[in-house]
């Protein structure tokens, strides 16, 4: 049998490794406040937007990624804006779905070594470097959440943010799980979680699990429209913000 290797990142790429010197630490909660700043301002004005998760591995032709593609059709006919990872397979579907019917497609990309590079349907991309900076930027201006199927980033973004949801940190937005079939497993892991006690048979109600993409999106919209007036945003001349 082939033995394996797990292959680590140069000591440098290490963030994640116990104390530093103070004025590395520095530096380094710099750059994230950099990183965060520039993202505010990248997406301060890009319209109300729902964000699609999913795999970066699916193909077009591909059913998931023809779903996601025609949710970026859907949302853009709402109004809404459609943000992404801004990456391949199904963030790519759903950003390609936005910019081909004359909506808003922006992304949050993240820096990899494999799979997640830009893809070419976005009007506005951030290019970053760590993982929480990225998902505080995808909830933080999204009105609702379509969970594609995925794999360990998709589930991740998932329960990051149902888990803000079922603590009220943000307002119970609407969570869809697309996909029956694939989040079975998934399900029945939750249901045990609640026969169990560790949450409440509320929280199940936090999200709607379907294979319709007309029934998401109504569920989506009635939950706006009956919960939420959206203002413009006023651009600030003295903070540089055109048109």
């Amino acid at each position: 049998m082939a033995k394996t290797e797990r292959i680590l990142p140069d000591k440098e790429d290490i963030y994640l490794d116990g104390p530093k010197p103070r004025i590395n630490e520095f530096f380094f909660a710099w750059h994230v406040f950099r990183q965060f700043i520039k993202g505010f301002r990248t997406l301060h004005f890009v319209g109300p937007c729902i964000t699609v998760f999913g795999s970066a591995r699916f193909k077009e032709g591909d059913k998931y990624y023809e779903a996601a593609r025609e949710f970026g059709k859907r949302i853009a006919e709402k109004g809404f804006t459609t943000m992404t990872g801004g990456g391949p397979g199904i963030m790519e579907a759903a950003n390609r779905g936005a910019f081909e019917n004359k909506g808003i497609s922006v992304g949050c990309n993240i820096k990899l070594p494999f799979e997640q590079k830009p893809n070419p349907y976005m009007h506005k991309w951030l290019k970053l470097d760590y993982f929480f900076v990225r998902k505080v930027l995808l909830v933080k201006y999204s009105y609702a959440f379509i969970i594609m199927p995925g794999g360990f980033g998709t589930m991740d973004e998932f329960f990051e943010t149902i888990t803000l949801s079922q603590t009220k940190v943000i307002y119970d937005f609407p969570i869809v799980l697309f996909g029956k079939e694939f989040y079975k497993p998934l399900i029945a892991t939750i249901d045990g979680m609640i026969e169990n006690g560790t949450i409440s048979a509320v929280d199940k109600n936090l999200i709607l699990v379907t294979d319709d993409i007309e029934e998401a999106m109504e569920y989506i919209h009635t939950y706006i429209e009956r919960t939420f007036t959206i203002k413009p945003r006023k651009r600030l001349w003295w903070l540089f913000e055109k048109r």
